[in-house]
């Protein structure tokens, strides 16, 4: 039988207790440490402000500088500068009639008087231009959120069937940017949102945003086959929304000539 363990149990180790600090009596040498500090901060304030006075004043930069836009040649030293032509002022294209950024019409073409949305003088309200999507009440609520400014529109046609409409969307300056975010979400909807294989369409030369792209054909009994091919772009607050549509096959090369036309004119 094993004895039982009587050894004492060690004492709990107790850590020492923190030494008081003993306060330093605030004496005569204190005293004038703190009578230094404040003259060498009154000095040095002193010095600063006399500084700061003998240099010239140094102008502030503007609050807001929108548009900065230059001549194409300098101007002579002491010549006060004219103001933009309209060909190197965009703002002035932009600001103005926006039915005249339209393209002309091609070769060939007519207007098309009966298109089902109404043209008339060229201008088209919101609320019809939203009637144009599936959800027209959805996306006239997106319009106006996004600051939607004005549509431009116009309408052709080529023979029996074939009919093209051109449209012109320009968004207000907001926060919001309405022009980029519009065009890049039709593009989603686009067939072959991302370009590559099976993808019947292509990149808007000289764009670096735009594509245009052949719809598959839409067959119903007892009806004419319906073909649709769309470009979209956007250029600074302006998109150009521009569809083809037909009873017989529309080519690559159709939608993309109209587009690229029609970007030369933005």
């Amino acid at each position: 039988m094993a004895e039982p363990d009587t050894a004492p149990a060690a004492a709990p180790v107790v850590a020492p207790a923190a030494a008081p600090v003993a306060k330093r009596p605030r004496g005569r040498t204190a005293l004038l440490l703190v009578a230094a500090a404040v003259l060498g901060i009154a000095g040095g304030t002193a010095v600063g402000y006399d500084v700061q006075a003998e240099r010239a004043p140094t102008p502030l930069p503007a609050l807001s500088q929108p548009d900065l836009a230059y001549p194409a040649k300098a101007l002579p030293p002491g010549r006060a500068p004219d103001p933009l032509p309209a060909s190197q002022d965009r703002r002035v294209r932009s600001d103005g009639d926006l039915r005249k950024l339209i393209a002309d019409r091609p070769a060939g073409w007519s207007d098309d008087g009966n298109s089902v949305l109404g043209f008339g003088d060229g201008w088209l309200d919101v609320d019809v231009y939203a009637r144009s999507f599936e959800e027209e009440g959805s996306m006239y609520e997106y319009f106006l959120q996004a600051g939607i400014r004005r549509v431009a529109s116009a309408a052709w046609k080529r023979g029996q069937h074939r009919t093209t409409e051109t449209y012109l969307v320009q968004f207000g300056s907001t926060t919001f940017q309405g022009a980029k975010d519009y065009a890049e979400a039709q593009l989603r909807y686009m067939p072959g949102a991302e370009i590559g294989v099976g993808y019947n369409g292509g990149v808007i030369k000289g764009s670096g945003n735009g594509r245009y792209c052949v719809y598959e054909v839409d067959r119903k009994p007892g009806r004419l086959p319906s073909y649709h091919a769309r470009a979209t772009v956007y250029r600074g607050d302006i998109v150009a929304d521009i569809h083809v549509y037909d009873t017989a096959p529309i080519s690559k090369k159709d939608i993309r000539t109209l587009a690229e036309r029609q970007l030369e004119r933005l």
